[in-house]
């Protein structure tokens, strides 16, 4: 039998053309930021680069730090060369890596893998442990430069100051933006906010106040910096986390090129890098609360519709007993009929055994649309009959409970409304109205439902009871999900049928009263033209 887990080795070669391709960029990234270096050494107000090797050994594991190294001494070569002290400066780079190595490391074991930074808790948890590991880091390379004389004394705190923030400023900018590229999802959701027209209207807003905050107020000490916050919190508050990442990498790679036009001192970038990190950490924590947002939006549509598909169980029930019912007593008339040889009778029968069978058909396909897309099948029924379907099922518990149920007279009209999503409102309000006078001391105990034709063409359906009714405070809350007055009972019923309500053109009410009283206002269907006369 042959394996097929790999070697090691076999794993690691096989990434080798991701390595080179890392260690190229690492340093082509780390040349292009070299700006303002201190001592011509590692410190820089802007330092990008890391987030690269952070990416990748978060992704990779413990097989991407040997790649990471060999980036960071590469580019002690390439970028400050190591003729004066050789020795010292490799000593330096391996210092630096393994700090890096170390931060991934303790990113790796406060954030799961497949988080997006999307969330509060994982932004927070990602900022903390990137601002304090690179604390430790900073010390620890600036205390190796200083022990093997490539740092000054002079320039301890100067190099301290300057090399956290100029990681800080990269790696908090840039990282998100590769951590979303280094996953499928996360670039599915970067390229749905990029490809679109308001996307291209934010970067052109970008660049707008970019060119106003250096071109006009550059030069008088950049009092119009905090106009780049707009075009970041607009990205943010359209686009979620993901429009943030997108806006808050172009603004800064605008920040670094308007700096090196300017030809503005390392003091002045090092200011500039500390209000662009404050413009990126608020466009990530309003991207961050829009994105739970839409994510708690969607956790409660699934949580309506489930409570929805509880709601119209009962309603099913109802509709299939009938169809069932008939179907097993016309499946025994065709047993006796086939007996007897009545062919003809027999035929009759097995129509309506087809009839009834499509009639439970349809319940189900009803159903099934509505619990996948919400959908509802309008057809026009006379408001007696509708109201009659809804109440029948109450009348033998009224019986039983010692409630007098009454149903008034009802106008002559008709609705166009999915009769079985209508009837679950119905019933709704007729089981809490239940519950009601079943918990109320008040006698007699009464339900009566009425109905009366509105001036502007709209029918009103009265749903009363004897029960202790609503105060200002409960019928202000009562409709909103997951309040209840029952202890049992999960709060969705009357949300759910105000949704309901509201996609059918009406509304759906509870009237601060000494008893109880909800009113349905619905829409009535225009009437149905007359037949041509016959000649």
């Amino acid at each position: 039998m042959i394996s097929d887990v790999k070697h090691p080795v076999v794993g690691w070669l096989e990434r080798v053309p991701l390595f080179i391709a890392f260690i190229v960029l690492y340093v082509a990234v780390d040349v292009a930021s070299f700006i303002h270096p201190l001592h011509d050494l590692n410190i820089t107000p802007w330092n990008p680069a890391p987030a690269l090797g952070l990416v990748l050994v978060l992704r990779l594991g413990r097989v991407a730090w040997l790649p990471l190294a060999v980036a960071v001494l590469l580019s002690e070569l390439a970028v400050r060369g190591v003729s004066a002290a050789p020795l010292a400066s490799i000593l330096s780079a391996l210092i630096l890596a393994g700090g890096y190595v170390f931060l991934a490391t303790l990113l790796a074991s406060h954030l799961p893998r497949d988080t997006l930074l999307d969330d509060r808790r994982s932004l927070f948890t990602w900022l903390i442990v990137v601002i304090a590991g690179l604390l430790v880091v900073t010390c620890v390379y600036l205390f190796t430069l200083r022990a093997v004389g490539l740092l000054p004394k002079s320039g301890w705190w100067v190099g301290v100051e300057r090399f956290w923030v100029g990681d800080a400023v990269g790696i908090s900018v840039l990282m998100p933006l590769l951590w979303w590229l280094s996953c499928e999802r996360g670039r599915l959701l970067l390229w749905r906010a990029v490809a679109n027209l308001e996307s291209i209207a934010y970067l052109l807003l970008a660049l707008l106040a970019l060119w106003v905050a250096f071109g006009m107020g550059g030069h008088n000490g950049f009092k119009l910096f905090y106009l780049l916050f707009l075009p970041i919190v607009w990205a943010a508050a359209r686009q979620g986390m993901a429009g943030a990442i997108v806006c808050a990498a172009f603004l800064q790679v605008g920040v670094i090129v308007a700096v090196q036009v300017m030809q503005l001192s390392a003091v002045s970038l090092e200011e500039l890098q500390l209000l662009a990190l404050a413009m990126a950490l608020v466009g990530f924590f309003v991207g961050v609360v829009v994105d739970e947002q839409q994510r708690t939006g969607e956790e409660l549509r699934h949580s309506l519709r489930l409570a929805a598909a509880g709601e119209m169980a009962g309603a099913l029930a109802n509709e299939l007993s009938q169809p069932l019912t008939a179907l097993s007593a016309y499946a025994g008339a065709c047993e006796q009929l086939l007996e007897r040889g009545e062919g003809e009778q027999l035929k009759a029968a097995i129509h309506c055994v087809q009839r009834e069978s499509a009639r439970a058909g349809e319940v189900l396909l009803r159903l099934r649309d509505f619990f996948n897309t919400g959908a509802t099948r309008l057809e026009r029924i006379s408001l007696e009959a509708f109201v009659e379907s809804a109440v029948a099922p109450y009348r033998s518990r009224a019986e039983r409970s010692g409630i007098r149920l009454k149903t008034g007279s009802m106008p002559n009209v008709h609705l166009l409304v999915d009769r079985l999503q209508m009837e679950v409102v119905l019933r709704n309000l007729l089981s809490n109205a239940f519950d009601a006078v079943s918990d109320s001391p008040r006698q007699p105990r009464r339900i009566w439902v009425a109905a009366v034709l509105e001036a502007n063409g709209r029918i009103c359906l009265r749903v009363e009871d004897s029960g202790p009714g609503l105060s200002a405070r409960l019928a202000a809350s009562i409709f909103e999900p997951f309040q209840s007055t029952k202890s049992s009972g999960l709060g969705l019923g009357l949300s759910v049928s105000r949704a309901i309500v509201d996609i059918h053109g009406g509304r759906l009410w509870g009237e601060v009263a000494n008893h109880g009283v909800f009113k349905i206002e619905l829409p009535v269907a225009e009437a149905a033209a007359e037949p041509p006369a016959l000649v």
